[in-house]
């Protein structure tokens, strides 16, 4: 028999057995790991050693591993602004959230893998669903178009943003800075591409940009794609 989905939001929080440790502690101190270290220096022992307490005293709060990531998720998404609806449009709007989404997933690159693979019932997350939803029907969707244009909004920032995330943790990982990785790439490209000499000089022109730069002008231009798509399709209906 299939197993009904569960969550740590589809149970009562316990009460702290001691006034010392509390969830919010918890959460704040894994979130702590995370943007410290990455996804694999988080482990129970690791955040009841940084937290002073037994393993014992997390799972009063959390059942597990899964359960924490979900509470983590959700205050990730909490950084995430929703602008006033009352004093701004709707491209305005879908703009903010979309940088801020961006601007949060560059401040726990981490959290890119939870996305998609860990249940989004909490408060927060609700939050930015209803703000998202009440975005697009004042843009004029309608029904299910509603969900389909805040999804596709959503798969465009996690597309965009998820391999600048890893393009920066190379580099790190490399000890280098991206200019100096470009120009390490650049025998390498010139071997994978010979047989394409309009792909290798289109490379060749990205040597001398800011990566950064590049990368925001190229995010703010598919954004405003995907926009003006969704206002050519509004005035279709």
């Amino acid at each position: 028999m299939k197993q009904p989905l569960t969550s740590v939001w589809t149970r009562e929080a316990r009460p702290a057995k001691s006034p010392t440790l509390s969830r919010a502690q918890i959460v704040r101190a894994a979130m702590e790991l995370l943007d410290a270290e990455g996804m694999d220096a988080l482990s129970m022992r690791r955040l009841g050693g940084k937290l002073g307490a037994g393993a014992t005293s997390i799972y009063w709060h959390v059942a597990n591993k899964d359960e924490l990531l979900e509470l983590v998720l959700d205050e990730v998404f909490g950084e995430i602004p929703l602008p006033d609806l009352e004093v701004t449009n709707w491209r305005d709007a879908a703009s903010v959230f979309a940088y801020g989404v961006r601007q949060v997933l560059f401040a726990h690159p981490w959290s890119t893998v939870l996305i998609g693979s860990m249940p989004t019932l909490g408060p927060n997350a609700m939050r930015l669903s209803a703000g998202l939803m009440n975005t697009f029907k004042m843009a004029g969707f309608e029904g299910m178009a509603l969900d389909r244009a805040s999804s596709t909004l959503m798969a465009y920032v996690l597309g965009s943003t998820t391999p600048e995330i890893t393009w920066r943790t190379i580099v790190d990982s490399a000890g280098m800075s991206a200019p100096e990785m470009v120009a390490a790439m650049a025998e390498t490209m010139e071997q994978a591409a010979g047989d394409y000499p309009d792909l290798l000089a289109r490379y060749k022109e990205y040597e001398n940009v800011d990566q950064n730069t590049a990368s925001a002008l190229n995010f703010d231009f598919g954004l405003t794609c995907f926009l003006d798509g969704l206002q050519a399709r509004l005035k279709q209906s």
